[in-house]
């Protein structure tokens, strides 16, 4: 069912929803004593009048009893409305005035409708129409005897009615709770799997350039240890970077007293300084930027993250010696692509890898494409992994599934 703001601004009016409240205790009491109420004046001129009718004394206290059989609704609606108006028949055919021995069975007959058991409230409400007047009938002996149990079983149906309407807003709360408790579910699994992705890419290129420099480091410690400095200095500013934006990722988060404090999130700006970080790891980084207009920081960081993962899995997969990186813009497009000369990858990973499905989603649901393919020398041997993504420059969101998506 779709909800407008409007549905929106009910449902949150009305709390959490009918399912989410609890009934007050007593509550299943309220209509006995609402049965018993309207019957006690007929009980009692029925008690003065005892000697001269005994029989209809008998007749208004089975009916003064079935008020307590609605104690038994919620979990039995049809038998209790059935046994309901078995009880009361005989005292509404009997009796005269105001049909106050009525009210048990029509109490009992909108509680059958509201929670389901519309067939025992019809079929209930067709033997009172059919059997009534014919009792009544042979009870009081006279035709005009038969009217009073047929306008009765009139007033009944309409109030089958009534619950109907009460059933109707009750189905209205569950499927708004369910339509929202649904809408709460998906943007939380939607901020998850940000969260998750984000973190992977920066955490994921941190390590890798924080292992490749210490291998550089141990490895020149003796013999450069000019070069082995510089290699703990970029250690030290990768782990500053990749605390800055892990900050950044879980800045949502409120620390105690107020928000935590968020870094910007990477924009084409910084690209250049990651490309930086690999040349000082010995890796040929060559980044042409051919762009007429600013994209849109959400496309910004999309870049800059699909990027970060390929130099990333360059690094630490493709045993190339050089990478280049190219950002254009075409017709209504922006085209982000990377190139390496290493060794390739294998199909099922250009695919299916965890890297690769991350770099994909963002560039879908941005509205874009994205493609990874491998390169291949004339001999046919692989020779490198060109990544390309596509953005048009009016992004929208993915309206399919997300899938789920998994740290490597």
């Amino acid at each position: 069912m779709p909800l407008n703001a409007n549905d929106e601004t009910w449902f949150a009016r009305a709390g959490n929803g009918w399912e989410g409240r609890r009934r007050p205790p007593g509550a299943r009491w309220l209509p006995v004593v609402v049965a018993a109420l309207f019957q006690l004046p007929g009980v009692v001129i029925a008690v003065h009048d005892a000697r001269a009718d005994p029989l209809t004394l008998a007749f208004v206290l089975l009916a003064f009893a079935s008020s307590f059989v609605l104690l038994a609704a919620r979990q039995h609606p049809g038998p209790v409305v059935a046994a309901v108006a078995v009880l009361c028949a005989p005292a509404i055919a009997i009796t005269t005035g105001p049909p106050f021995t009525a009210v048990p069975l029509a109490l009992a007959v909108v509680s059958a409708v509201v929670r389901g058991a519309r067939v025992w409230a019809w079929w209930t409400l067709a033997g009172l129409a059919v059997l009534g007047p014919l009792g009544a009938y042979l009870l009081v002996g006279h035709p005009t005897a038969i009217i009073r149990p047929l306008i009765i079983a009139l007033i009944l149906c309409l109030l089958v009615g009534a619950g109907e309407a009460i059933r109707g807003r009750r189905e209205r709360y569950r499927e708004v709770s369910r339509t929202l408790t649904a809408r709460r579910e998906a943007a939380a699994e939607a901020e998850r799997l940000r969260i998750a992705r984000e973190l992977h890419d920066v955490l994921a290129h941190s390590l890798s350039q924080i292992s490749v420099q210490a291998g550089v480091g141990l490895h020149l410690f003796d013999t450069r240890p000019d070069k082995a400095k510089e290699s703990l200095a970029a250690i030290k500013t990768t782990s500053s970077q990749a605390l800055e934006e892990v900050r950044g990722v879980l800045g949502f988060l409120r620390s105690e007293g107020g928000p935590a404090a968020r870094t910007p999130e990477p924009d084409l700006q910084r690209i250049p300084v990651l490309v930086e970080t690999y040349k000082r790891a010995g890796l040929q980084v060559r980044y042409d930027e051919r762009l007429s207009s600013v994209p849109s920081p959400a496309i910004q960081l999309a870049i800059y993250r699909i990027v970060q993962e390929s130099l990333t899995n360059i690094g630490r997969h493709a045993q190339a010696r050089t990478v280049r990186i190219d950002l254009t813009e075409t017709a209504g497009e922006y085209v982000v692509s990377v190139t390496d000369d290493g060794r390739g990858l294998p199909e099922t990973t250009l695919q299916g890898g965890k890297g690769m499905l991350g770099m994909r989603e963002r560039a879908e649901l941005l509205g874009g494409r994205f493609e990874a393919v491998t390169v291949r020398d004339d001999d046919g041997q692989p020779h490198g992994v060109t990544v390309t993504a596509h953005f048009p420059h009016r992004t929208a969101a993915a309206t399919g599934p997300i899938s789920t998506w998994g740290v490597s």
